[in-house]
């Protein structure tokens, strides 16, 4: 009767000594064959792994000093900026004033010269004036003496005699 009973959880010794010998051999050929490339590998992905947490260190550390350089260059552009908006306010102050300086200096010329030609007309009113009026006068005193010259022949001769003194001077 070569039928047994078979009880799992009761080992028989035959079947644990062949379990035992190929579960040793299984594991003398893993240990040769399987483990060592996959400890290998695991080794490899190890350094790989630690290689590049250093190189994203050295990264984020290249970024923080970019990132400060920025703010740097950032802080110099503002700088610059408020210097040029500083000399641009200056500079357009400077022209204002140089151009309302010019404004009323132009505004001061004309006003002379306004002046000026003002009284020039003034005084060639005055002088027209004066012109008129002096003949107005001389007219009248004209009028005057042939209207009493006429009447008195003594005046008539004197004053003939004082034309002749006259064209002989």
């Amino acid at each position: 009767m070569f039928l047994a009973k078979f009880y799992p959880f009761i080992p028989e010794p035959g079947l644990l000594i062949w379990t035992t010998i190929i579960f040793s051999l299984f594991w003398f050929l893993m240990s040769r064959f399987a483990f060592k490339p996959i400890a290998k590998a695991l080794k490899e992905r190890e350094d790989d792994i630690q290689s590049a947490l250093d190189e994203a260190k050295k990264a984020r550390e290249e970024m923080s000093n970019l990132q400060a350089e920025h703010e740097k260059l950032l802080d110099q552009a503002k700088e610059e900026r408020s210097k040029i908006l500083l000399e641009a306010k200056e500079a357009a102050e400077v022209y204002r004033k140089e151009q309302k300086a010019k404004a009323d200096e132009e505004f001061r010329t004309k006003v002379d010269s306004a002046l000026q030609e003002i009284e020039n007309r003034k005084m060639e009113a005055m002088v027209t004036i004066k012109n008129d009026a002096g003949n107005m006068a001389l007219e009248i005193a004209e009028k005057i003496l042939r209207k009493e010259l006429k009447a008195d022949p003594a005046q008539t001769d004197f004053v003939k005699s004082l034309l002749d003194d006259i064209k002989l001077n």
